[in-house]
């Protein structure tokens, strides 16, 4: 099973005639390229998208040839359909648009924003079956709060997706801390 090219054409050229601006138009397909966090970033700045979301076989190539700006890849794995890709490349695209999470500096500091996974999260209770928050989340000091969160993102990082240091923009403080743990880690 193929989609034919005559409605998926009919379906976009009907969509874009109504705008001056160009979409773009993304194609959901296992060959592209894989998404993340920065190609989120980039398509919450557009004005436009179009999803197309091939099913089974997939789609005729003269819709990949013509129509596609962008194909894009939830991962190294197929589904059945496009539709649960794309619902995942639009969450996390809307979420990024000004007003939609409340606090405008959320996805700023989210996992990857940044180049480096987020740090722990505590709530209350202070202590909850004797497990304590740290005590210098409850200091009150936001200079030491925060150098401690910047520690912990890159310590997470360090333990759980290594791979992702290679390009992460890492302050002197922070390469400090990595040559500390990489020699803890040799003892």
């Amino acid at each position: 099973m193929v989609l034919t090219p005559q409605p998926v054409f009919d379906a976009v050229e009907h969509v874009t005639a109504s705008t001056t601006s160009k979409p773009r138009v993304i194609l959901m397909c296992p060959q592209g390229e894989t998404f993340t966090q920065k190609k989120a970033e980039e398509l919450a700045d557009e004005e436009h998208l179009i999803f197309i979301c091939g099913h089974y076989e997939g789609y005729d190539e003269r819709i990949r040839e013509h129509l596609v700006t962008d194909e894009i890849s939830i991962g190294d794995y197929v589904l059945t359909g496009g539709e649960l890709g794309a619902m995942v490349v639009i969450d996390s695209v809307v979420r990024l648009l000004p007003g939609v999470l409340g606090n405008e500096d959320s996805p700023v500091l989210d996992s990857f924003s940044s180049g480096l996974l987020e740090h722990p999260h505590y709530t209350r209770p202070r202590e909850y079956k004797g497990m304590k928050v740290p005590d210098v989340l409850v200091s009150g000091n936001h200079k030491l709060i925060d150098e401690w969160r910047d520690k912990e993102s890159l310590r997470r990082t360090f333990e759980r997706r290594p791979d992702l240091l290679e390009s992460a923009p890492l302050s002197k403080k922070q390469l400090q801390w990595l040559r500390e743990w990489e020699e803890e880690a040799k003892e």
